[in-house]
Formats: structure tokens, sequence, C-alpha cells
């Protein structure tokens, strides 16, 4: 691996000047849903070749084939930290945060980096303190985030800047999906409830995945269980003992790739915590999401210093209903809750045609470098 790395690393270096003006950076394939719309409408409108790095060997993008995208494949260590630190380009797109607050720096040379997002989440709850502050230009999902990095730039002394109406191109590849369904669909008669948290030490799954589990399967439902990619990688001891008690069984299911969209698309209703995933899911289908209400996910401590409600906490009652830990005894009858859906353009930008805006952009934020 270490000669492939290196191998890629010289075949990127060799790309002309002028060929590489433009570089997507993903850290895999659950990114790509994020990128993809933007690079097909890039390539459309660019007049040179864009390059795309990615550390996941599995990543979607890698066999993405277009005359213009020039692909190299990287490792999440050493190749990656230095192309970063070296590189000589005039555009970097990422959804990755934290920008020169750990391994991954700035480069050496004048790079405009753009953030695009990879959840409708707020920007200072969820995300660490400063996750943002090296970005010169923040593709924002909706007003919630224009108001948070005005904020946090007011309250920290930070540099302005460019703020871009995007969108969230998830949510217009689940509906765009969701339009292609059969409307004669056979409905289960089973009600088919998908498992969908965030991760860490207080989540569902780490804490009380089995019981929420054991719950549905005795009433009778169909469960996808589909935890978030960090749970698998740091905490699959808290997957496993479920797998061994109900992977035979044909009610339920396991799914570790979070870049598909089947379980959302067959899915009734999903349980949630705090992760980004429940409103992908009631804005980009119109059902409902079950709140276990365990503490907030809180990686940013000063978050209040931005006097702003996180867009997570305060949209919930709208899209779903809230249980206590202590109360899944009623778990099975809040399913069955009727939630009216409400509307996607209400509180996201650009809603089915992302992609375009965000092109434009790039090349605008090019056009001035």
């Amino acid at each position: 691996m270490f000669f492939n790395h290196l191998k890629a690393l010289f075949r990127f270096l060799q790309v002309p000047r002028g060929s590489r003006q433009i570089v997507f950076y993903s850290e895999g394939k659950n990114y790509w849903v994020h990128l993809e719309g933007i690079i097909r409408e890039t390539l459309k409108l660019s007049n040179s070749s864009v390059c795309y790095i990615s550390s996941g060997k599995d990543d979607p993008g890698l066999s993405f084939e277009h005359e213009k995208l020039l692909t190299f494949k990287t490792d999440e260590g050493v190749f990656r930290n230095w192309i970063f630190e070296n590189l000589d380009a005039d555009v970097m797109v990422m959804t990755m945060p934290d920008l020169n607050q750990f391994q991954v720096k700035r480069s050496k040379k004048p790079v405009h980096y753009v953030y695009v997002q990879h959840s409708l989440v707020s920007l200072h709850m969820i995300y660490r303190s400063g996750a943002f502050d090296y970005f010169d230009t923040i593709f924002c999902s909706g007003e919630h985030h224009i108001k948070e990095v005005r904020a946090m730039e007011k309250v920290y002394g930070l540099r302005e800047k460019k703020l871009v109406r995007h969108g969230y191109g998830r949510l217009d590849s689940i509906i765009s999906e969701s339009a292609k369904l059969p409307t004669n669909q056979k409905i289960s008669e089973r009600k088919h409830v998908l498992i969908a948290p965030t991760w860490g030490p207080h989540c569902i799954i780490e804490t009380m995945g089995m019981e929420v589990v054991d719950i549905l399967m005795a009433a009778g439902y169909r469960v996808t269980l589909r935890p978030h990619p960090q749970t698998t990688k740091f905490s699959f001891d808290t997957i496993k003992p479920i797998l061994d008690k109900y992977q035979s069984d044909d009610r339920f299911s396991y799914e570790a790739n979070v870049a598909g969209q089947e379980s959302l698309l067959d899915s009734d209703v999903m349980i949630c915590d705090w992760s980004g995933a429940a409103l992908d899911y009631a804005f980009g289908l119109g059902k409902p999401v079950l709140f276990i209400d365990i503490p907030r996910k809180v990686n940013n401590s000063e978050y209040t210093k931005i006097d702003i409600e996180p867009f997570e906490s305060s949209i919930r009652n709208k899209i779903g209903v809230i249980i206590k830990p202590d109360e899944l005894g009623n778990l099975t009858t809040l399913l069955d809750s009727e939630i009216k859906p409400i509307s996607a353009s209400d509180y996201v930008y650009n809603v089915g045609g992302s992609s375009r805006i965000g092109a434009e952009a790039i090349m605008e934020i090019l056009e001035q470098s």
C-alpha cells in the first residue's frame, strides 16, 4: 500500500498545473453522495480537468469515468497530509471539517478552500470549536448555517468568509431516488423501522441498542440497524451481540454502508438521537422520526456562546416525536403516532438544484483566483 500511495502521489504531481486548478478531496465512499452532483456540474462548466482525491479505496468517485476527471487514491495519514500542506491548486473543495486544526493543514501556497456540508445539523454544537475557521468559503445548506457562521465570526473576531446559499446534495439525491419508486409499490404488513443514530458513548447503539432492537423485534416489526460509520469503526463490540442474536431472523437487516439509500426509501419510520440522518429522512422523504432523548451530542463545549438554538434541536418537534430513555416501554405506541410532513424548501436552499449552484460558485471562485 505504501508504494501504491507513493505512485499515486507522483501521478498527481505530474498533472500539469493548468489541469489541477480545481481539486476535490473525499474521506471515502460515504462522502461521494455529497460531492457527486457538484463534480458532475463542475465538469460541464470547466474547460480543464478536475482532480478528485479520496482516502477510501471503495469510493465510487474513484471509478467514476469522465474525460476531464482525474482520480487519485491516497491514505488518511502521511501522504494525504503532505498533499494538503504542499498543494499547488486554485481551489480545494472538501466535506471534512477541522482544516488546519490537526494533521491536515492549509497549503503553504495560496489555495482557496471550500467547505461543503455533509449534514444539515448546526455548525456550533456537534462540530469542534474552530472546525470551519480556516476555510475561505462555506457552502451553506440553509439560513441557519448563514446565521451560525456570522455569529461565530463576531464572537471570536474571525475574518469574514464567503458564504454560498448552496443547499444539500444528499437531500437532492434522496428526493430524486424517491421519485423513481413505483407508485403501486406493495406495502408490507409489518412496519419497517430504521435505527440510524449518531455515534458516541451516550448514543443509542452504544447505550441501549440491544434493548431497542429487542422491543421492536418482540413487537413484530421489521428492523434495519444502520450504525454510524464511527460506531462500526470504534464500537463494533456494541453491535456484534445484536448481530449474533438477530442476523438469522429474516425480519432483521444490518446496513453498514450509510451512503446507500435503500433502507431510507423502504422504511416507514426512523429511530434516531442527534444524527443529521434524521433531517435527511424527514425533509427528503416526509417520513416521521422518533427521537430517543439522550444527552445532546456536544463536541464544542463553548457552543452556548453562540446564542442560537441548534437547528437539530429546534426542529425535532416538527419532524417527529421525542421519547425519554426510561420510557422505552411506550416505544411501539409512539411509533404509530401520525406526524405531518413539512416542506424541505422552508429550511433548505435550492432543493433539487444545489449541484448547479455549487458548481457555479466554484467556477466564480476560480475566475477570481
